[in-house]
């Protein structure tokens, strides 16, 4: 009953709980919180220092007993306390301009496919300790193809393929349901280590994190380029352990990218594969849709569309299609109940 009251004076939000970045969307309202997921916490006395914006810039920059981590790893929390004050800041942070002192809203979250029991209830509790009093999971990939408008629930085959940060989902929806799909630990975060590992190999280079996502921002690529591209790489020499810069073109971390990207796409082939032909046809005709931050490597879509031989697009703003799936949902909940994740939920068969 006191939830309930509480209920009145709280907003139902929307999450994409992502490796890389924490969207909120607020019922009526949007996106309103797109902010990293970094937590940076004093070890001396356990006390959380910064979250979001503010902990992303002390990655690398922090002293000894500060670290800024990331309480999710591949998508799955890593670290419970620290996932649960981070979602608990952001519960508090779109709640500041209400009356309401204990905030207690419907929360929907999204989460990896063919995540575990265990994985799951983690989410769950820990949004329900951080405020909310009731959770709602739904798979990103089905998020995603609901933020992206697809027909998820009508009798037709929609193929959807979600690069975030930690993870990629794979997978085939049809009737509300997911018939295939494939969970793979290739996504943005691996793209970053391929560069830092072509930047010591090849250049004997030390990169930081950062400087290898905005080299992979700014030349990656997975597709022969138009025109050549060149970015400066800058990092510590592992030989003489001074500064150091060193200028590559996009063929270089196309090649430092090749083997992920292969098994990226080789992954979507087998789960064409697995595809049952009646929901084959209807890809065919409709495409393969590409959501999350992946998405937007260059070349990318045509690589997949010459491999599979199906027409392959980049959603618009594919960023934040999971959160907007999650923000759909709640506007609609009970419509859309059967597409989220519950406890006689049913696994779709996977793809070896």
């Amino acid at each position: 009953m006191i939830n309930k009251a509480l209920g009145i004076f709280s907003k139902d939000i929307g999450i994409d709980l992502g490796t890389a970045n924490t969207l909120v969307y607020v019922r009526g309202k949007g996106i309103i919180i797109n902010e990293p997921s970094v937590v940076a916490v004093n070890q001396k006395t356990g006390h959380i220092v910064a979250i979001g914006n503010e902990a992303k810039k002390m990655v690398g920059r922090t002293p000894a007993y500060i670290t800024a981590t990331r309480p999710l790893v591949e998508g799955v929390i890593s670290d419970f306390e620290v996932t649960e004050e981070m979602l608990r800041y952001f519960i508090q942070k779109v709640h500041k301009e209400t009356f309401s002192l204990f905030p207690r809203p419907r929360v929907v979250i999204g989460v990896p496919s063919e995540v575990t029991e265990v994985e799951r209830r983690a989410v769950e509790d820990a949004a329900r300790n951080a405020g909310a009093r009731e959770v709602y999971l739904v798979e990103e990939p089905m998020a995603a193809a609901i933020g992206v408008r697809l027909p998820v629930q009508d009798a037709v085959g929609s193929m959807i393929v979600d690069i975030g940060g930690g993870t990629s989902d794979i997978a085939v929806i049809s009737l509300g349901g997911i018939v295939v799909s494939r969970n793979l630990r290739i996504a943005g975060d691996k793209l970053n280590e391929d560069i830092i590992r072509f930047a010591r190999d090849e250049h004997k280079l030390l990169l930081g994190e950062r400087t290898a996502e905005d080299i992979k921002i700014a030349i990656g690529s997975a597709y022969e380029l138009p025109e050549p591209m060149e970015a400066t790489m800058r990092g510590r020499d592992l030989i003489t352990g001074l500064p150091k810069e060193v200028v590559v073109d996009d063929s270089e971390i196309r090649r430092a990218l090749q083997h992920s990207i292969r098994t990226l796409v080789s992954s979507i082939k087998s789960t064409v594969e697995a595809t049952p032909p009646e929901l084959v046809a209807d890809i065919m005709h409709r495409g393969i849709v590409l959501t999350g931050g992946g998405a937007l490597l260059r070349g990318l879509a045509v690589l997949i569309a010459e491999e599979t031989r199906i027409l392959t697009k980049v959603a618009e703003d594919p960023l934040t299609a999971v959160v907007r799936g999650t923000g759909i949902i709640l506007e609609d909940i009970d419509k859309l109940r059967e597409v989220l994740v519950g406890d006689d939920f049913q696994k779709a068969p996977r793809v070896a």
